[in-house]
């Protein structure tokens, strides 16, 4: 009786690990509005999965939409456990990622299927490396770690880090140096990799950050997953970004610049 009880209680911890409670109702969902790409919070609130994003948002003004720092549509299903975002000031925006929804898309995944986490480091053993890793870690979200392009598998959710230098040559990501209508970022990074320009929503740029700053940022091309940069323009750079892949830091931002230590959001105001 007693294996029995064991085995009864570790299908329930199952279970609730997967957003299903005793009366098989989905765990709620977040949703949050807000305008000025993500500067002004309208409302937040939790949700009933099951729903589509067309009928959630019913009523709002038209902006960009995102589940889980994806870019979502009308009809796109809504899982227990995602993160809703709209923003009414990104209309006509081609955003394909954000980064945040973090710890989306790597806790609950996309399209309700959670996906295999891999960070791949210009230095796998380094400490900034392994501090990405812990971050993921504390959401419990387990990640495989290992160095640059060591291993390509489509359906696999990845972080990047290093120096721009080192990551410039994936292909996932190296539209970063082409500007926001290649990317979908706020930012273009300098081939040499020692500076990056900080733009507004109209793609112009306000400042340009050397050395010492850093990027964090969600890219996604066509029919692929997306992959996640945290960058720099040298090890400080790669430093300070590693610094604000946390949720607090990333919340309601399209893409994060550090300056000084001091987070830059993107787009910046023009």
């Amino acid at each position: 009786m007693a294996l029995v009880r064991i085995r009864l209680l570790a299908v329930a911890v199952l279970l609730a690990g997967c957003g299903v409670g005793q009366s098989g109702h989905q765990a709620p969902a977040t949703l949050t509005v807000t305008r000025d790409f993500g500067v002004h919070v309208v409302r937040e609130a939790q949700v009933k999965g099951g729903a589509t994003v067309g009928a959630l948002l019913r009523g709002e003004p038209r902006g960009a939409r995102f589940v889980n720092g994806v870019a979502a549509g009308d009809d796109t299903k809504v899982h227990g456990g995602d993160r809703v975002w709209a923003d009414a000031g990104a209309a006509g925006v081609r955003t394909p990622a954000v980064v945040g929804s973090f710890p989306e898309p790597f806790l609950h995944g996309i399209d309700g299927k959670r996906l295999p986490v891999r960070i791949e480091c210009a230095d796998a053993r380094g400490a900034v490396c392994r501090q990405v890793a812990d971050r993921l870690a504390s959401y419990e979200i387990p990640a495989a770690r290992g160095g640059l392009q060591t291993a390509r598998a489509p359906e696999t959710l990845r972080v990047l880090v290093g120096p721009w230098t080192a990551l410039r040559l994936d292909p996932a990501v190296n539209a970063l140096e082409h500007g926001p209508r290649a990317s979908g970022v706020y930012a273009r990074m300098a081939a040499d990799g020692r500076s990056f320009a900080v733009l507004d929503a109209r793609g112009q740029s306000t400042r340009t950050l050397g050395p010492g700053s850093g990027l964090v940022a969600a890219l996604k091309r066509p029919d692929e997953r997306p992959t996640w940069v945290v960058t720099g323009t040298d090890p400080a750079g790669v430093a300070a970004a590693a610094l604000a892949f946390e949720e607090g830091t990333l919340s309601h931002r399209f893409a994060l610049a550090v300056s000084r230590d001091l987070p830059v959001a993107l787009p910046a105001p023009g």
